[in-house]
């Protein structure tokens, strides 16, 4: 079987937009188009042809190509059900649990609140790719603009749950100033000291930061260790529920 193709755009100050085809069919997809003519620029010099869109959530930076990229392209755009109304465009309306079909190659659908009441990831079994917006961060997670903390956790933890080879395709490029919080918080994770080297010395050197794997991100990530005794003996507060140690962490990531 053809793997999934992923070509990383960075677009904005610090944005990423994948496009993900399906080699055998052609069939191509643009995840979270913030600007349109990059996307199209992109496309037009990989000789590809864009047959959807998948959003995650409906912040502008996200959303903001959709109409301009679908008039030029006459692509199907896909998004959450859920927050309809918010995606601009939206073709196809999907929720917890749905599968969409990008040629022979099939994403499953995971309603993961949080950081926007309606937000969704998209994740290829197969080919170990998880597009989660900006639910989990490599070493971060999103800002709480809609949800809950509690929200957030369950969504972290139902990602969590993933097989540790899968790619974390997030959508901003954080990790630099994430690992700085992470390693105020952390500071004697082994896993999380060599992460945060390798990331200095990615981006020295110009290169992106992601895709992280899963097994990275269980390793060194506080937001996907409020549950871990070492991780909660580190923060102070050893023994409390998995909920309350996170709601905590994201407080001190927001003031920090």
């Amino acid at each position: 079987m053809t793997d999934l193709e992923v070509h990383q755009l960075p677009v904005l100050s610090d944005n990423y937009v994948y496009l993900v085809r399906d080699p055998r069919t052609e069939a191509c997809a643009a995840v979270d188009p913030a600007v349109a003519e990059p996307v199209l620029q992109a496309l037009d010099r990989l000789g590809w042809k864009l047959t959807h869109i998948f959003c995650t959530h409906h912040h502008s930076d996200h959303i903001g190509g959709n109409l301009e990229v679908k008039q030029a392209t006459g692509c199907t755009i896909v998004g959450a059900g859920a927050d309809a109304g918010r995606i601009p465009g939206i073709d196809v309306e999907v929720g917890n649990g749905d599968h969409v079909e990008l040629g022979d190659k099939k994403a499953r659908v995971f309603e993961v609140p949080g950081h926007t009441s309606g937000h969704v990831a998209y994740w290829f079994e197969d080919s170990q790719a998880l597009f989660c917006g900006d639910t989990l961060f490599s070493l971060g997670c999103g800002r709480l603009f809609e949800g809950s903390a509690e929200q957030m956790w369950e969504s972290l933890s139902r990602l969590r749950g993933l097989p540790g080879e899968t790619r974390v395709f997030c959508a901003h490029e954080y990790t630099n100033s994430n690992a700085d919080f992470a390693l105020s918080i952390d500071p004697d994770n082994p896993a999380l000291k060599k992460r945060a080297d390798e990331v200095l010395a990615l981006r020295e050197a110009g290169k992106p930061s992601v895709p992280s794997t899963l097994a990275d991100e269980w390793a060194a990530n506080p937001f996907l260790r409020a549950d871990a005794p070492d991780l909660q003996r580190a923060a102070g507060m050893e023994g409390r529920d998995a909920v309350e140690v996170f709601t905590e962490i994201r407080r001190r990531k927001d003031r920090f």
